[in-house]
């Protein structure tokens, strides 16, 4: 079952705790850049375990030692508490070393 949408109001409220993420286009958005190539690789794969416990995948691109990340739950068009557990997930990986 997937989680339903959040409102506006609890969206806004939800970014407060965000560090550095961004609502564009109803999406939960960040980049993020790191010293080479393979640290940003590494990154995006330690990424790519969580995501997949989760069953929700991001949107994200990569250019060297650059990643791009946009969330949004597809499924139910915007933005859900998946949404925020993966940003959440993404902004400790990225602190405990990357």
């Amino acid at each position: 079952m997937r989680p339903n949408l959040l409102a506006s109001s609890e969206i806004a409220q939800r970014m407060k705790s965000l560090e550095g993420w961004q609502l564009i286009d109803s999406t939960l958005q960040k980049k993020f850049e790191f010293k080479n190539f393979k640290s940003a690789f590494s990154f995006m794969t330690r990424i790519a375990f969580e995501a997949e416990k989760l069953n929700h995948h991001p949107d994200w691109g990569n250019v060297y030692n650059r990643v791009s990340i946009s969330l949004s739950t597809h499924d139910v068009g915007g933005i859900t508490e998946l949404d925020f557990e993966l940003a959440g997930t993404i902004t400790k990986i990225f602190k405990n070393g990357f």
